[in-house]
């Protein structure tokens, strides 16, 4: 996703949340850990809460939400390759 991301960035708004229950990370140390990873998007923190409402329950789910809020691409850890990243950024930059 590293290298697909920057040809969307104008046109699609992603941002990597962390959320960790029992764990509070502030933005500064997220973004630390994007800058070591050299991660081109932006980072932002949530409510612990955000887990529950989003059903999240494993480690680096990938959620996309179209223009509407609707939810039209849910992955856990070590999915989505590179075609399926092009094909999730191209429809969010067409449905806006």
């Amino acid at each position: 996703m590293k290298d697909i991301y920057p040809q969307y960035a104008d046109d699609v708004d992603f941002y990597a949340i962390g959320v960790h229950p029992g764990i509070v990370e502030d933005l500064e140390t997220l973004e630390q850990y994007r800058a070591e990873r050299q991660h081109p998007w932006p980072v932002a923190t949530a409510p612990s809460e955000v887990m529950a409402e989003l059903g999240v329950t494993i480690q680096s789910t990938k959620i996309a939400f179209d223009s509407s809020g609707t939810i039209i691409y849910r992955e856990g850890m070590g999915q989505g390759d590179n075609e399926e990243w092009h094909r999730i950024f191209t429809e969010l930059s067409q449905s806006q």
